[in-house]
């Protein structure tokens, strides 16, 4: 419906938005700074924020009542990325 469309709408602006806010405190925690890493310091930020996003959306679907439809856009991701053995290890374990 349209209303479950604009909530997904939110919860991609939502977690894209909340990832980008939480990435520099996170890369301070770990010790992932400009002065460390030079040059491929934004590289290695966007690879570092990556999981964050996914659990993110996730977790903000899920709170958003959208679990099911955020959970497989998760899963097909993966397989996309050639990482659908990460979506099968949930799945057995019944997550």
């Amino acid at each position: 419906s349209n209303f479950q469309l604009v909530i997904i709408f939110i919860v991609f602006v939502l977690s894209c938005s909340l990832s980008a806010y939480l990435s520099k405190p996170f890369t301070n925690y770990i010790g992932l700074t400009e002065e460390n890493l030079g040059g491929f310091f934004l590289p290695v930020r966007l690879l570092a924020i990556f999981p964050i996003y996914q659990v993110l959306l996730v977790l903000i679907g899920f709170l958003f009542g959208q679990f099911t439809f955020f959970w497989w856009f998760e899963k097909k991701m993966l397989r996309g990325m050639k990482l659908g053995f990460i979506a099968d290890w949930f799945e057995k374990k019944r997550f």
